[in-house]
């Protein structure tokens, strides 16, 4: 694996102009991969021990941070990213906080799931950044409320054991422990601010789950489904197109750049697992000059399987949702949209159930994973 940049120590002051011009950070390998705590998914920061200048909410927000200079409030600077107060020492002989203080915020992933890399974003922390971060995962089924999760009977795993980090930085972490998780506990050692943190990760379904709803989307995010590969990532995401609900603006869809050659713009995903497809959506929601002007869909049943059209390629109109019935069911493991000639969709919805030897592997996953 390709080594990941460190990054220590404080930034310049800002001394005016563009405040990302001297930000420090790197192409992490593990950002191919979805955002667990994404917002879309359902993720929140559901408790902090403290956040006196800045809330914790602001860890999550999808842009990237923001800096005013001019913006301050009764408590002082107004930071966009969770901030906590100074910490302090128990008296004037000790006046500095012990190596054990630390402040804490407990995040609910948006999806369950493995988790193959972390950012810790302090964008405009220059000087009060907290000195090192860790980052613990657990895995609690249901809706656990703050003080169930900081009982002493709830196992944590150390997922980022306590490490120096810089100040505007983007700080990266590649994680490698092989289970499910679903809450994350990220400590500042031994205060300050972060301005936003990212979870990524492959999503692990509760077969359960997926058993009580029968026909369900087998490619969306939530469900299990990933992007493998896409042509082309120049505007947006291909994740886009398996977040949960409809696209709400344009970059909230996929867009590729604009051709110039005869080929064409796909995506490759894999799906929940091997599934039965009886019906699809392709939405083309708020891309009104620049939609694909023609779409077709495949499927292929593991990973050496051929692939089959399911959706020959059908015109599609701008800002619109189209609804496919299948003839006949497809199974299959994996699928690729085709977009003819460029352009883009907001969405891809494959409807179907999964199939007996799906199930059976799903299952298997979950519990080897701690589900």
């Amino acid at each position: 694996m390709t080594a990941i940049p460190s990054f220590t120590g404080d930034a310049n002051p800002y001394g005016g102009g563009d405040p990302y011009a001297d930000y420090r950070t790197a192409d992490f390998p593990f950002t191919q991969y979805a955002d667990l705590a994404d917002r879309r998914l359902g993720a929140g920061v559901i408790a902090a021990n403290d956040e006196f200048f800045a809330q914790r909410e602001n860890l999550l927000v999808p842009e990237r941070a923001e800096f005013d200079p001019e913006h301050f409030g009764h408590k002082g600077k107004i930071m966009d990213g969770w901030e906590t107060r100074r910490r302090r020492g128990a008296s004037a002989e000790h006046p500095w906080p012990t190596a054990e203080d630390h402040d804490w915020a407990l995040v609910r992933l948006g999806a369950p799931g493995v988790i193959r890399g972390i950012v810790v974003d302090t964008a405009h922390f220059r000087g009060n950044y907290p000195q090192a971060v860790s980052v613990e995962g657990t895995c609690v089924e249901g809706s656990p409320a703050p003080e169930e999760l900081l009982g002493d009977d709830v196992k944590w795993t150390t997922l980022v054991p306590r490490t120096a980090v810089g100040g505007h930085a983007a700080n990266g972490f590649a994680v490698a422990v092989e289970q499910r998780f679903t809450h994350l506990r990220v400590n500042q050692h031994p205060d300050g601010g972060i301005a936003r943190l990212r979870v990524y990760g492959e999503v692990v379904p509760d077969p359960a789950w997926l058993a009580v709803l029968g026909a369900f989307d087998v490619v969306a995010l939530e469900n299990g489904g990933q992007v493998e590969d896409a042509s082309d990532r120049f505007y947006s995401p291909a994740t886009n197109t398996i977040q949960p609900g409809r696209s709400r603006k344009m970059d909230d869809g996929w867009e590729t750049r604009r051709r110039r050659d005869q080929g064409n713009d796909w995506i490759r995903y894999r799906l929940a697992a091997q599934a039965q497809i009886r019906a699809l959506e392709i939405d083309t929601a708020y891309l009104k000059g620049n939609s694909a002007g023609w779409a077709s869909v495949s499927v292929r049943d593991g990973e050496d399987g051929q692939w089959r059209e399911i959706l020959p390629r059908t015109r599609l109109q701008p800002d619109t949702n189209h609804r496919f019935v299948l003839p006949e069911p497809a199974v299959g493991t994996h699928a690729r949209v085709d977009i003819f000639p460029d352009g883009g969709i907001s969405r891809l919805r494959l409807f179907g159930s999964l199939t007996q030897e799906g199930t059976a592997r799903l299952t298997a996953r979950h519990q080897e994973l701690g589900g």
